[in-house]
């Protein structure tokens, strides 16, 4: 046989579309010839493709050799391609039955001497074979991320010659079982571990409950970190498709994934010198981005005012739509960014508004570091305030909550949204919003008022409706009180002060 055709597949933002790899042996001068739009190094695979089969005992073909990747038009990048080529020139030589590897999909970069390297996102490539009802061949140090996609079929291997020995069925290799790991690491981080602060830690359930942005306002040394960081503990365990979502960004990135924590959420915490493309994704080969690998989980963004103001505006559509579109001269990819923002900063440049070093135009001008759109797309601004020494150095006398405890309510909640409209209340569109958060005539005059007295705008308005929706949802309440309304209202520590210095 002199022809054969081998599959595998190409790697575009979270998907894995199929390439066919087509290899043809003709007489002529010897020479290498590969089509089909590859970038650099997917043509210099030739080269680790002749050493690997001298070095792992085959015969280079002294033929004209032409391997052609189709779709033609699809780009391809990487040394991913490097085995599939491998194996179909082991096929056009007759070594190998082609029918043998029509079952199959090859994945992985091939070293001088034969061994295999691993490959950036096999996870999406591994959970599309399985789509296809195809067996995934790669790198075994890929094969515990690939396992994740549970009932897939796939095979590790150590080496080119291993893999020949498997599909000849001289040497099979053995399978594991895919799927995922129980979950049996201990979180060290609690809600039980912070004194006092009872309104961020009532605001924080409610952000968990509701999948709330929050940002968290008050002097250094308050404890803003340690309860941004205690979120995650509070928001209940990821879907095994959500969890296969965040997973392919972080195997495209090219991170490490914790098997045994698959279905936890990420938290994500960019320093503030971090630029735009480090948020949303960019680069010539688009990759994701911070917002993208927190994606179903959290991004603390720290020091707020810190961060570049054109840094932050490029936040504002994501945390709308849900995704990220990156547009390159050569290609466009969209990634998933559905993540919760958590915030903190001081309410001064010097830390605080009672230490009288900062005059109120010094302070505004501090906070208007940030943009009005941003900031109108936080439901929750909360005041984060210094504690009393009796509070600090106290000895604990009365029970304090813990993060499981809270989660159940958490959860509870969640499950009263989801019944409702299938998605959480942050989530919720202008028409749902409309059904679900209706309000008696005097408590929409009420809502009226506040929001001319706070300056809110519409987005402002109807996010402070749903974070009313969400605090009757804590309570089982099936309508929404002015209790609630007057709760949510009272999460807008930001707007308050910023008005406090205007006048």
């Amino acid at each position: 046989m002199s022809l054969a055709v081998v599959y595998s597949r190409a790697s575009i933002g979270i998907d894995a579309p199929l390439v066919s790899i087509e290899i043809h042996l003709a007489n002529g001068l010897p020479s290498f010839n590969l089509v089909g739009l590859p970038e650099p190094a997917v043509r210099e695979s030739k080269e680790r493709v002749r050493s690997a089969l001298l070095n792992s005992g085959f015969e280079f073909p002294a033929r004209r050799i032409t391997v052609n990747l189709a779709p033609a038009d699809l780009p391809k990048h990487g040394g991913r391609f490097d085995l599939a080529i491998a194996i179909g020139i082991i096929a056009a030589c007759g070594l190998l039955p082609e029918a043998q590897l029509t079952n199959f999909e090859f994945a992985g970069e091939l070293a001088l001497n034969g061994d295999i390297r691993p490959i950036t996102g096999a996870l999406p490539f591994n959970y599309a074979c399985y789509k296809a009802n195809r067996t995934a061949v790669m790198p075994v140090l890929n094969l515990s991320e690939a396992q994740l996609v549970s009932g897939s079929d796939v095979v590790g291997a150590t080496s080119l010659n291993e893999i020949f020995l498997h599909l000849s069925k001289r040497n099979l290799i053995a399978h594991k079982a895919a799927g995922i790991p129980k979950d049996n690491v201990a979180n060290p981080l609690d809600m039980a571990d912070i004194r006092g602060q009872l309104l961020a830690k009532r605001a924080l359930e409610i952000s968990a409950a509701g999948g709330h942005n929050i940002l968290l306002c008050g002097p250094p040394g308050t404890g803003k970190t340690m309860l941004a960081k205690r979120l995650i503990t509070l928001l209940p365990n990821m879907t095994q498709e959500q969890a296969l979502e965040s997973a392919t960004i972080h195997s495209i990135a090219g991170k490490p994934i914790n098997a045994e924590c698959f279905q936890r959420r990420h938290f994500r915490q960019p320093h503030h010198t971090s630029s735009a493309a480090a948020l949303v994704g960019g680069g010539s080969n688009p990759k994701p981005g911070e917002i993208s690998l927190a994606h179903h989980g959290v991004l603390f963004l720290d020091e707020l005012p810190e961060f570049e103001r054109r840094v932050l505006d490029v936040l504002r559509e994501p945390l709308e739509a849900g995704e990220v579109c990156i547009s390159r001269a050569a290609k466009q990819v969209s990634y998933p960014a559905k993540f919760q923002l958590v915030a903190a900063m001081n309410p001064s440049p010097t830390g605080s508004l009672h230490d009288r070093r900062s005059s109120p135009d010094q302070v505004l001008k501090y906070l208007n570091k940030l943009s009005g759109p941003f900031l109108d797309r936080i439901d929750l601004q909360v005041d984060v305030p210094q504690l009393s020494n009796v509070e600090m150095f106290e000895p604990k006398t009365q029970h304090i909550e813990s993060s499981e405890e809270i989660k159940q309510r958490v959860i509870s909640a969640r499950a009263i949204q989801l019944k409702r409209s299938a998605r959480c209340n942050a989530l919720m569109t202008n028409k749902q919003i409309e059904s679900f958060c209706v309000l008696t005539q005097s408590d929409h005059q009420f809502m009226l008022d506040s929001i001319e007295r706070l300056g809110l705008s519409m987005r402002g308005y109807h996010r402070t409706l749903k974070v009313a929706r969400t605090i009757a949802d804590l309570s089982a309440q099936e309508c929404i009180h002015r209790t609630h309304l007057c709760e949510a209202l009272s999460y807008r520590a930001l707007d308050r002060l910023i008005q406090s210095l205007q006048v």
